[in-house]
């Protein structure tokens, strides 16, 4: 029997330290290996260099990224995988690069808490649930979909700490060229995680939070430089928080900590990253499902209300990955990167189904279950740029090549006792578990591998780029009964073109438009779903975007429309199967402004329209229906005002709606429309010569009770988050 070895359930000192070595041994083999053997020339280049080391930020391109939006919460570059970094006025997509200036100021606590800002961005899953799942432009991104520093697989399953992050980007519309096939297949969109570095000037920041109801937390950011000129960096992230949940009886604690180590020169720059998370919550806010044929679905209980009373939760994850860029001259760089990663879940697992979920009333019969997973990856990129001229034309050029192996485990086991009788409204304990709780099982090995080739020309005094590209991607897939033996493989390959143009007819003015298309790897069976674990075998999606961006001062906006198709993926109703059935076909409009509207008043808006349907489906019983959980509209509106009669203190607010949606496949049920507002507020000061800055934000100030659900999870929803309150005091030593 393969197993996939859990730390569930042996948390002694030894297994824990066993654990741990382990980590390192598999790290130290792949990632940091050559990287360390590289030191030495490290060494001689700052001997070499004699000038002043150049700042940058390790995205794959040289060159730190102005960030002049949202008082420095919106950065004008960002990284686009192998394209490297770009302005977003050069750039052929629709993109959004967050600092941590606007992390800082919505106290962030994860990826979740910053994404939101945009309408074309929703999340799925509530707050305090069991994973952060998004929705980019009508399609799911789940949480393992997210990149770290340009690579699939780093990054959790489940939720990723914002503690980590200098920035986030977020590229709308499918990213298969740029990036590489996504783990989990989504093609919406992408999003990327920076990690923090050492900066140029030394950093000592204690911060105390607290959130409602009752969770005390620490963080502690330390960065410093050494050498003659700043060339070695050290960063460090420390944050533990305990205490009280907004769920009735709920309780949690997580830890995170995270070590960057870099190194930078005139032609040579290393970065070391790592970081471990764990969470353990005793009641957690699950998922739940609706009963077939009722005609409409309950109110929404309180979002202080537990479903499942009771429900644990352990979460559990562990990342090291390593890059290392080398300039050869001054129009070739080279470059590796690599990482591993495991990470592992534990939890409680209820469930109504069939004709025991919830009906009209709120009524349900509630199952149980033990259900762990645990998963193990690798990945790596090697590649090279070049920037040089051909008769007066202009060319970036790039070549890559990437893969990420995975291997995915489970356990599950269900309660031998009767479901209990329960109301959403007043819920009823869970059933009892019993039995022997034992290690996951292998059941999945997949490897993504792709070559890339990309050029970006421009012409007429840069008013004129270019893009073309190519991506030959190889999806390799086993799935595995608990023997070993394999039950179902396969092994495609398929070419992903790009061709992105961008003119400016004037310098503050960007008309752009690309065509994307790509192979991505088949999605797999919810955990909800009957055939939970279940690989669909490999899709192809395709993109058609164009639009304009305008920049004036320190504002700017923007207006795209788009199409994309890709195959449609739900689960019955009545059979609980997942399955594909016909093609999807998203097609929208994309609003967006930001910036400065007046002296110290910031506005970020953004609106996104869509005309989402179903095409080609079984015996065309579902043509022209509306897409599962695609709503026809979403606003965002955010104001960030610096009062001038107070210097330091500043105030927001941010109001978010989202229309009604499809909650099944024939769209005879209907999830509410529902609306969430956002204050808070700053005040920047000093305290014995000391810089501090005290936050408070107030999330569903209006303490809102609605449904959340995911597009491709038919029969789910998840109660989001009531009023919630956070504060924190910042001090810089």
């Amino acid at each position: 029997m393969n197993t996939l070895q859990s730390p569930t359930y042996d948390n002694s000192p030894v297994c824990r330290q066993k654990r741990l070595a382990r980590l390192v041994k598999l790290a130290l083999n792949g990632a940091v290996v050559a990287p360390i053997a590289l030191l030495p020339l490290a060494a001689q280049a700052q001997q070499s260099a004699g000038q002043q080391i150049e700042s940058v930020v390790i995205t794959g391109a040289r060159g730190d990224a102005e960030a002049p939006y949202m008082n420095g919460g919106v950065a004008r570059r960002g990284s686009l995988g192998v394209l490297g970094a770009g302005d977003v006025m050069d750039t052929p997509f629709n993109t959004t690069n967050y600092t941590s200036k606007m992390l800082e100021d919505v106290q962030a606590r994860t990826l979740a808490d910053v994404v939101v800002n945009d309408a074309s961005v929703r999340l799925m899953t509530s707050t305090g649930g069991f994973s952060e799942d998004f929705q980019i432009r009508g399609f799911n991104v789940t949480s393992g979909d997210v990149g770290l520093n340009g690579l699939y697989g780093l990054t959790s399953s489940n939720r990723m700490p914002a503690a980590i992050m200098e920035r986030v980007e977020v590229l709308k519309g499918p990213g298969t060229l740029m990036y590489g096939i996504s783990p989990s297949g989504g093609v919406g969109g992408n999003i990327n995680i920076v990690t923090k570095k050492a900066g140029d000037k030394p950093l000592t920041r204690v911060t105390g939070t607290f959130e409602s109801q009752a969770i005390l937390g620490a963080h502690v950011d330390v960065g410093r430089r050494f050498g003659e000129n700043g060339e070695w960096g050290v960063r460090f992230n420390g944050v533990y928080r305990k205490g009280d949940t907004t769920l009735d009886d709920g309780q949690m604690e997580a830890s995170v900590l995270a070590l960057a180590l870099d190194y930078r020169s005139s032609n040579l720059r290393w970065t070391l990253d790592t970081y471990a998370q764990r969470e353990d919550t005793d009641t957690f806010r699950a998922q739940t499902g609706f009963r077939p044929g009722i005609r409409s679905i309950p109110k929404a209980p309180s979002g202080h209300r537990a479903l499942y009373p009771g429900a644990e939760l352990t979460l559990r994850d562990a990342t090291i990955s390593s890059r290392v860029e080398y300039d050869l001259n001054r129009n070739v760089m080279l470059y590796a990167t690599g990482g591993y990663r495991y990470g592992a879940s534990e939890q409680d697992f209820p469930s109504v189904r069939g004709n025991d979920a919830i009906d009209a009333n709120g009524n349900m019969r509630v199952s149980n279950a033990w259900y762990d997973a645990a998963s193990h990856n690798k990945t790596g990129e090697v590649g090279a740029r070049f920037n040089f001229n051909t008769g007066g034309i202009k060319h970036v050029a790039a070549v890559s090549a990437s893969a990420l192996e995975t291997e995915a485990g489970s356990f599950y086991l269900t309660a031998t006792s009767a479901p209990v009788v329960s109301n959403i409204y007043y819920p009823a304990p869970l059933p009892v578990m019993s039995g022997e709780r034992r290690a996951t099982t292998l059941n999945s090995r997949t490897k993504l591998s792709s070559i890339a080739v990309t050029d970006t020309v421009s012409f007429m005094d840069d008013r004129l780029l270019i893009t073309a590209g190519a991506r030959r991607q190889t999806v390799d897939a086993k799935n595995l009964n608990a023997a070993g033996a394999v039950t179902g493989a396969y092994d495609e390959s398929a070419v992903a073109p790009l061709a992105g143009i961008v003119f400016k007819p004037v310098d503050n003015v960007s008309v752009y438009g690309n065509f994307t298309a790509g192979l991505s790897r088949g999605s797999t069976a919810p955990d909800t779903a009957a055939n939970r674990g279940e690989v669909f075998p490999p899709y192809r999606s395709k993109q058609y975007e164009a639009g304009v961006k305008v920049e004036h001062d320190k504002m700017m906006s923007a207006v795209s429309v788009f199409q994309v198709d890709r195959p449609n993926a739900l689960t019955d109703p009545f059979t609980n199967i997942y399955s594909l059935d016909g093609k999807q076909r998203n097609r929208g409009l994309e609003l967006s402004t930001m910036g400065e509207v007046a002296g110290g008043v910031r506005l970020m808006a953004s609106a996104i329209f869509y005309d989402a349907t179903l095409e080609r489906s079984a015996g065309g019983v579902n043509d022209g229906k509306d897409a599962i959980g695609v709503p026809k509209r979403a606003f965002n509106l955010g104001a960030d005002w610096d009062l001038p009669w107070v210097p330091g203190l500043g105030l927001n607010a941010r109001a978010i709606y989202t229309a009604e949606a499809p909650f099944d496949v024939a769209n005879t049920l209907l999830l509410p429309s529902w609306n969430r507002i956002d204050i808070g507020a700053r005040y920047t000061t000093a305290v014995m010569g000391k810089p501090v800055v005290l936050r408070l934000n107030v999330e569903n100030v209006a303490n809102k009770a609605y449904w959340l659900s995911s597009s491709t999870l038919a029969t789910v929803g998840t109660v989001a988050a009531p009023r919630t309150v956070l504060l924190s005091a910042q001090v810089d030593f």
